[in-house]
């Protein structure tokens, strides 16, 4: 097994899964899907880190600590921030590993300014609308 390291990043409101238009996001809470993510990640030996905020820059500063400490994978929900933040492009443009974008609900289906991402444009893969196992749809990406 290859002891792959693994940054997650949720981005603002995701804090409130479980509780917050559960008929958009569901009923799982952030631990819920953490610890999924955590079992997949020790089953597998990968090393994992499950990390939310709903500041920008910390966000930022989370994917320039992966830059500088040799993360293979960030697999990033950036939430609403994936329609307005250049910021956060341009630090996943300066980061090296591999890039996928996850989102619980469909962006597609919903309101026009969610169709464009600009995390997108950086992204290896983009995956939407598979609820919370999108996130471990991202983590079989590096199989």
């Amino acid at each position: 097994m290859n002891a792959h390291k693994i940054l997650v990043l949720h981005g603002p409101n995701l804090n409130l899964l479980g509780t917050r238009q559960p008929e958009i996001y569901g009923h799982e809470t952030l631990d819920d899907i953490n610890n999924r993510l955590y079992e997949k990640a020790a089953v597998n030996g990968w090393d994992i880190v499950c990390r939310q905020s709903n500041h920008e820059g910390e966000l930022i500063d989370a994917i320039q600590e992966a830059r500088m400490n040799g993360t293979d994978l960030i697999v990033i929900n950036p939430a609403a921030y994936s329609h307005t933040s250049v910021a956060i492009l341009d630090a996943l443009n300066a980061f090296e590993g591999k890039v996928v974008e996850v989102h619980l609900s469909n962006i597609h289906k919903r309101e026009t300014f969610r169709h464009h991402s600009y995390v997108a444009m950086r992204a290896d893969g983009v995956i939407a609308g598979l609820g919370s196992h999108g996130y471990l749809v991202a983590l079989d990406s590096l199989s």
